[in-house]
């Protein structure tokens, strides 16, 4: 009997310890599922005894809970450790406080950290070791909560504890968040490295050189780097691989990249990864398709990071396809490779295709994790999918993955996204752990709901709370400061961002830039301009912009060549924003200069920058290229036919106007406003006067298209050029459904003048010195009908009036581009630099037209 006792409790034991061996393989696998499955079904589970877990399986079991953000088991497993008295073992504390932290609940691992010291300080066990230190003080700084963790630090330096490397390589990974300081923190890290001898550890050195790249120090962690006395460190290798991509030097990652192959150092999966994102990066699919092969030789296509990162390449180069044959490669899909899949179709455009590949992973029984919700979360926002949204909001509470800090901020998101800001904020307050990206994300959802002040109230609750902006913040709480249309608000804003070090970022600078541009003040948006240390594309894309915006277009032109100077190459928005510029000035040959620079880089050309080329090529008057785009074009948008039907509009082809406008309706493209403009003006330039008269009555009883003030004043254009000025003021008077502003008055007293009607004119010019009687410009135009109906002595006292008020009229301003520069003339301005030379033509020009016997009347010299 006693010996059939011994042997069933072995057989037990044999038993519990195959269990363990299978959970502890499972989770290396990466099956956590499969892993906590097991340990739920086991029948001597720690729900009916604590004899079946050994407490070297815990900390696998609360590794697979991490990776699923799966606190329900987490927490019994909890429950179960405590009641084995294993809650201050070092490793399982370890575990646990990881646990929590990967939850998204800080609260819950600082609780653990707090009651082991309790017990270490009662002497009941041993104090929290380095270990569990490193693990609260790298929880913090995850949290952004980077004081409280250096407090930490160096409360565990008083304690007697030492530092080890992973200590310092902690401080040194959180460097580039500690705003102005960073390179200043690195390096007094740096320095006690080398004082406490340090020096020469492998893992140091290479956190060093991560730190100096995060810090936007790029040359010294080169220096780093080329210090290294062991150079078969591929460690080392694949950081600085990284740092050049993380400081836009793709190019030298992939010469790195080269250079690593060429001196025979055994390449990694991270050597692969690093390098793939900076072909992402740099756009270089060619690079990217031989590395590519490389992995294919050293057999790495099938790990799961290289093939999420072959995929995202391909998928972030626009080659969807290719993504697909990698990921459809591969025999063993890893949830990163999914996750990498559904991404590239968010990223592309094709939420639906992520949404169907999201099903097929539940019909498959695919562990979807906090990522995969995350990216599908960020394709409901896309496409505007609200229910389907709701529907995975659902899941995650099924699932039990609500308490994600990430997964409710992707939450926050696809609500706000869908105008839905009631069940972002019911999200938001319901949050335990809020980090930065969550407040950043309803900060965000504000702005995009027009909800400025709403935006800007919750910022002050986050500064209250203690949660330190990030860049993503600031350029949230600029937006709303514009969106408050508050130009001194906007500027306080502006210091608030220099008091935190945050000014020079390129995200936020651009931002500024942005805000300073749409309030007018160009001066501003130039000085912030000036003083980003590292400007990308983006940037100086702003700045196109904003002096396109604040009618400096000789200055959005100048750019070009600096940017290019700089190793920067143009993209689709470089060349819309310049188009703008070179359309305003009319600067053809500028225009074609930007069109042949696309052709020759074969930069894709998108909607925009199509359209963009069509409004460039009718303003600077070469319809026939116009016309070649517009015909090429395989998809046209409201703004294509717009642009076309305005460009033969203005340029005297009425019939062609109308032609394209019939086939637009054709096609199912429904007019707007716009189009009626482009229509009634063309009809003005061409006499038809009931035609435009038909057509402005149509749009609001065929379209339900409520007239503007434009359309109001081309029709009173219409029908004054026509001469039929007493219907011209009855319209003014009876049809318009609006008070009429300056330039319905114009149209009317500019048609007056050319038809000599005094006294229509009269009563035209009291109502535009009514609404602006201290603007110069608007007593020329009766003056000169005055002096043409030679009523000298009323010319004579509206001269005298505008006199005694001081008043001026704006100079005339044309330009002429002439071998590649633009020259502008202003009425009455000899300042010209060429002045001696448009003179003498000018005398040339008077003494062939007198030799010849032709008219010069009217051609004046100054």
């Amino acid at each position: 009997m006693h010996f059939n006792h011994q042997f069933i409790s072995s057989l037990r034991k044999t038993e519990v310890s195959s269990i363990n061996s299978k959970i502890k393989t499972l989770v290396q696998q990466g099956k956590h599922s499969q892993a906590l499955e097991l340990y739920s079904k086991t029948p001597r589970s720690p729900l009916t005894t604590t004899t079946t877990t050994t407490k070297f399986t815990f900390p696998s079991l609360l590794k697979a809970c991490a990776s699923l953000s799966n606190l329900h088991h987490g927490r019994t497993i909890h429950a179960s450790i405590v009641t084995m008295g294993l809650h201050s073992d070092p490793f399982i504390a370890t575990s646990l406080i990881s646990m929590y932290m990967k939850c998204g609940l800080l609260r819950s691992a600082l609780q653990v950290f707090d009651k082991m010291s309790e017990i270490g300080e009662g002497g009941d066990s041993a104090p929290p070791d380095i270990t569990v230190w490193n693990s609260v003080i790298d929880g913090y700084f995850k949290y952004g909560h980077f004081e409280e963790g250096l407090a930490q630090f160096c409360r565990m330096q008083g304690l007697g504890i030492r530092p080890d490397g992973y200590s310092l390589s902690i401080l040194l990974g959180i460097c580039d968040q500690l705003s102005c300081y960073m390179a200043l923190a690195g390096r007094q890290i740096h320095g006690y490295i080398i004082r406490n001898m340090f020096e020469g550890d492998p893992y140091l050195e290479t956190a060093l050189i991560g730190m100096y790249s995060s810090c936007s120090r790029p040359e010294e962690a080169w220096s780093l780097f080329g210090k290294l006395e062991n150079r078969s460190n591929i460690v080392a290798w694949n950081v600085m691989i990284k740092g050049f991509v993380e400081n836009g030097m793709w190019e030298k990652s992939l010469e790195l990249y080269s250079l690593a192959k060429n001196e025979s150092c055994k390449l990694v999966s991270a050597s692969f990864t690093g390098t793939f994102t900076a072909c992402s990066h740099g756009g270089d699919l060619d690079f990217g398709r031989q590395v590519h092969c490389d992995a294919i030789k050293v057999n790495f296509q099938d790990d799961p990071y290289v093939s999420s990162a072959i995929l995202t390449m391909y998928a972030k180069s626009g080659s969807v396809e290719d993504a697909k044959k990698v990921f459809y490669q591969v025999s063993c899909k890893e949830v990163e490779l999914w996750n990498a899949m559904v991404s590239a179709y968010i990223g592309n455009g094709h939420a639906y295709d992520a949404l169907r590949l999201y099903n097929r992973m539940k019909e498959g029984e695919i562990p979807v994790d906090s990522f995969t919700v995350s990216s599908l979360l960020s394709g409901c926002g896309v496409v505007g999918l609200y229910d389907f949204g709701r529907t995975v909001h659902a899941e995650i509470i099924k699932r039990s993955m609500q308490s994600n800090v990430a997964i409710q901020s992707s939450l926050l998101t696809v609500y706000c996204k869908c105008r839905s800001t009631e069940y972002a904020d019911s999200v938001f307050r319901t949050m335990k752990e809020r980090d930065v990206v969550a407040w950043g994300a309803m900060i965000s959802g504000f702005c995009q709901n027009s909800r400025f002040k709403d935006a800007l109230d919750l910022f002050r609750a986050m500064e209250t709370e203690g949660v330190k902006a990030d860049s993503d913040v600031m350029a949230s709480v600029i937006n709303a400061g514009l969106g408050l249309e508050n130009a001194e608000l906007g500027r306080l804003i502006h210091g608030f961002t220099i008091k935190r070090g945050l000014e020079k970022d390129v995200f936020v600078a651009c931002s500024l830039i942005d805000m300073y541009s749409k309030f007018g003040f160009a001066e501003s948006a130039e000085m912030v301009f000036s003083y980003m240390p590292n400007k990308n594309l983006v940037a100086w894309n702003s700045m196109i912009s904003c002096y396109s915006r604040n009618g400096l277009p000789e200055m959005s032109i100048s750019l070009l060549s600096q940017i290019l100077k700089h190793g920067y190459y143009l993209d689709s928005v470089s060349i819309t924003t310049v188009l703008v510029a070179v359309s305003s000035v009319a600067a053809l040959l500028k225009g074609k200069a930007v069109h042949a620079y696309q052709m020759r880089l074969q930069i894709p050309l998108d909607l925009q920058v199509k359209n963009a080329l069509i409004d460039m090529y009718v303003k600077c008057g070469c319809m026939k290229y116009a016309e070649l785009i517009f015909q090429d074009m395989a998809r046209r948008n409201i703004v294509t036919w717009n642009s076309i039907i305005a460009g033969y509009g203005s340029h005297g082809n009425h019939e062609e106007a109308v032609r394209l406008f019939e086939e637009m309706k054709k096609l199912e493209t429904s007019p707007d406003e716009v189009t009626f403009l482009a229509l009634i003006t063309s009809c003005s330039h061409s006499g038809m006067v009931e035609e435009g008269l038909k057509l402005f009555r149509s749009m609001r009883i065929e379209y339900g298209i409520e007239p503007r003030m434009e359309h109001y004043a081309s029709v009173v254009d219409l029908l004054g050029r026509a001469g039929r000025l007493d219907d011209a003021y009855r319209f003014i008077q009876d049809d318009m459904a609006i008070e009429a502003d300056r330039s319905v008055w114009l149209c009317l007293l500019f048609a007056c003048r050319a038809h000599r009607n005094t006294e229509l004119g009269k009563l035209a010019a009291e109502n535009l010195l009514k609404m602006e009687p201290t603007r110069g410009s608007n007593y020329v135009p009766l003056m000169n009908l005055y002096g043409e109906a030679e009523m000298w002595d009323r010319a004579a006292n509206l001269r005298a009036t505008m006199k005694e008020r001081g008043l001026k009229k704006s100079p005339g301003c044309s330009w002429i581009e002439v071998k590649n520069r633009v020259d502008v003339f202003f009425s009455g301005d000899s300042s010209s630099p060429r002045r001696i030379d448009i003179y003498e033509t000018l005398s040339s020009l008077k003494s062939n037209m007198e030799g010849k016997g032709c008219s010069y009347e009217g051609i004046e010299l100054c």
